[in-house]
C-alpha cells in the first residue's frame, strides 16, 4: 500500500509542477485583484480559482488567494517572485507564493490515544492529505508499530513537565533534520513552551476536545459532563503561546443528554475531533487558510 501511495504522491507532484497559489493580506484598495490578475497574465498563467474577502472597504484588510496553472513554472519561478514584488510594494501587501508540486514536510506528534493519528494516517494513504509526513513523535511508544509499518520514521521521547526543556531540544533537533515545515499535534498531550512554538509560528495544528473557548485546558469532558452541556465538540486551531487561545481553523459539536456519562462523551467526541482535524489539515495543506489577528480566513 506504501508504495502505491508514493507512486500517486510522484505522479500529483508531477501534474502540479506548473501549477501554484498566491495568497496576499494587504489594506483594502481599489485595483488589487485588476493588478495581481494583468501580471499574472504576463507570465502566460491561468487562473483556476480565485477567492477574496474584505473585512470592511472603509480601512479593513483584503484578503485573497488564487490558483493558478502557468506553462514552464519551474524555470519561471525566479522571475515570477522577484517581479511581483512591484505591486506588493504598490498594495503594501504580505504575499507568498505557494508550489503545488511542493509537499510540506510534517511531523505528527502523538501521545497515548490515537484515534487522530489513525484517521490523518488513513486520509493520508487515500491521497486525500497531500502532504511528506517525514517523521512521528511520541511520547509513548504504543504507535511505533503501527507507523513503521507504513515505513515512517518513530521516535519514540518519554516526556513530561519535569524535563520539558531537554524532550524539546531534542524534538527541535529532529524536526530541523527532517526540514518540517508544518507539525500536527494528533492529541499529544504535553504544553509546548514559548520558545518551541516561536521556532514554529502558524505552523503548528492542534487539536482540542472541546467547542473553544468554551473548556479551556485539561479535562474538557469530565468539565462538559459537570456542567451538564447539550453539545460537545472539537477545535482545531493555530498554537500560539496562550493555551488553546490560537486562531481557530475548524470546529465541530455533535449533541448530547443528560443519559450520556463522561465515557460517553469521551466516545462521541473521538470522532468529532479526529475529523475536525484531518479537514483543518487538510485546509492548511491546500493553502486555504489565511491568518489574521487571532482570526483566520478559509476559504472554501
Amino acid at each position: 500500500m506504501l508504495k502505491d501511495y508514493q507512486t500517486t504522491l510522484e505522479e500529483y507532484c508531477k501534474n502540479n509542477k506548473d501549477r501554484a497559489r498566491l495568497l496576499i493580506k494587504c489594506p483594502d484598495q481599489p485595483g488589487i485583484v485588476a493588478a495581481v490578475s494583468t501580471f499574472l497574465q504576463s507570465f502566460e498563467a491561468n487562473i483556476l480559482d480565485s477567492s477574496q474577502y474584505s473585512e470592511d472597504p472603509e480601512g479593513g484588510n483584503f484578503f485573497i488567494r488564487m490558483e493558478f496553472d502557468c506553462p514552464g513554472l519551474p524555470e519561471k519561478k525566479s522571475q515570477l517572485e522577484p517581479g511581483f514584488a512591484e505591486i506588493a510594494d504598490k498594495f503594501k501587501m504580505n504575499y507568498e507564493f505557494r508550489y503545488v508540486s511542493s509537499l510540506k514536510k510534517t511531523a505528527i506528534f502523538v501521545s497515548k490515544q490515537t484515534h487522530c493519528l489513525m484517521e490523518l494516517l488513513w486520509e493520508w494513504q487515500n491521497g486525500e492529505l497531500m502532504m511528506d509526513i517525514s517523521c512521528i513523535i511520541s511520547n509513548y511508544d504504543d504507535s511505533r508499530e503501527l507507523v513503521e509499518s507504513l515505513g515512517i520514521p518513530f521516535y519514540y521521547i518519554p516526556a513530561n513537565k519535569e524535563i520539558r526543556n531537554e524532550v524539546e531540544t531534542k524534538q527541535l533537533k529532529l524536526l530541523k533534520e527532517h526540514g518540517i515545515e508544518l507539525i500536527i499535534l494528533a492529541r499529544y498531550m504535553q504544553i509546548l513552551t514559548p520558545k518551541f512554538v516561536s521556532n514554529y509560528p502558524e505552523q503548528i495544528i492542534n487539536i482540542h476536545h472541546s467547542f473553544l473557548p468554551a473548556f479551556v485546558g485539561a479535562r474538557p469532558y469530565e468539565r462538559a459532563y459537570a456542567r451538564g452541556v447539550k453539545l460537545i465538540g472539537a477545535t482545531s486551531h493555530y498554537v500560539t503561546n496562550d493555551l488553546d487561545e490560537g486562531p481557530i481553523i475548524e470546529q465541530g459539536v455533535e449533541r448530547v443528554n443528560h443519559r450520556d456519562q463522561v465515557k460517553d462523551l469521551k466516545n462521541i467526541g473521538k470522532n468529532i475531533e479526529r475529523s475536525v482535524l484531518a479537514r483543518a489539515v487538510k485546509w492548511h495543506l491546500q493553502d486555504r487558510v489565511i491568518v489574521s489577528g487571532n482570526k483566520t480566513i478559509v476559504f472554501s
